[in-house]
């Protein structure tokens, strides 16, 4: 099973050679391609070979790339994901819309769940009440916006009052940055099972390609939200983003076993496709912090 996060900073030329992928750069280095899960490329000057890229393909590896200023911009998603990708789309075109209602309102109620938790664990006992009240209103596919209502408080809780997710500051930029590193690990998720990213349970948004995986990755949004609030970032530089990626490699329960981050995604997505294609919402596994 694939584990490392391998993070390219500086410029170098990547190529494949024996299973390995070779970094060419002021020294050399070779990485097992089968130990690597995700690949992230901040430097706009690093080259990639034609067989590498072939490679990083056949094994799923998610590779994210980088601007000029080390934000995630694009990914390498491949057009076949898994070897029975058409029956899988058709059975996603097929899912019933009640199933798929029941299944978001399950994944909603599970995201504000764990914000109530955290802002327990904080000692915000009032807001973490006012969550838990929210989540006993959620209606058949969160009609009434429950989710919406939850987030306002459980930001300004643990960010502060005058925090919004619109303003430019170093909690902003560090919260984006991690989910986009969630975002890209689900989208890996979904394609090696063969189902189509762009069409969601509940985000329907004609510009968003990954409609489906930011359906699923709610719930673990509280891994960055948790990882950006113990770490106070007063900047956001390439130092930061660096240490967001241990929220990938964080120890979770799930299924009754300690996973990283990474292989809960993995076991946890598999299990909401079970769900949908089951038409049984008890089929999905939930991570436990």
């Amino acid at each position: 099973m694939s584990w490392r996060t391998v993070l390219i900073t500086n410029r170098c030329k990547l190529d494949l050679k024996m299973a390995h992928m070779v970094v060419r750069g002021e020294e050399t280095k070779r990485i097992f391609l089968d130990e690597i899960s995700m690949l992230i490329i901040e430097n706009t000057a690093v080259s990639l070979t034609g067989c590498l890229i072939a490679a990083l393909i056949e094994r799923k590896i998610k590779v994210v790339f980088c601007d000029e200023k080390r934000n995630p911009t694009a990914e390498l998603t491949p057009y076949v994901g898994s070897h029975d990708c058409s029956r899988k789309i058709k059975m996603q075109v097929g899912w019933r819309d009640d199933v798929k209602c029941e299944v978001w309102t399950g994944i909603v109620a599970e995201k504000i769940a764990k914000q109530a938790q955290f802002l327990f664990e904080l000692g915000m006992k009032n807001e973490a009440e006012l969550l838990r009240g929210y989540l006993r209103e959620i209606e058949p596919g969160d009609t009434t916006n429950r989710e919406g209502h939850a987030a306002k408080v459980y930001f300004n809780a643990i960010f502060g009052m005058g925090f919004t997710r619109s303003a430019e500051c170093a909690t902003n930029a560090a919260l984006n940055y991690g989910y986009g590193l969630i975002l890209s690990a689900f989208n890996r998720e979904v394609a090696a099972n063969g189902y189509l990213t762009q069409l969601g349970l509940h985000h329907d948004n004609v510009f968003n390609p990954y409609n489906l995986s930011c359906d699923l990755m709610e719930p673990y949004r509280i891994l960055v939200d948790r990882f950006v609030r113990e770490q106070a970032f007063g900047e956001f530089g390439t130092e930061e983003k660096h240490s967001m990626l241990n929220v990938l490699h964080k120890q979770v329960l799930i299924d009754g076993l300690q996973q990283t981050t990474i292989n809960a995604i993995k076991l946890y997505t598999k299990s909401v496709f079970n769900a949908l294609n089951d038409d049984d919402i008890s089929c999905i596994k939930f991570m436990k912090i």
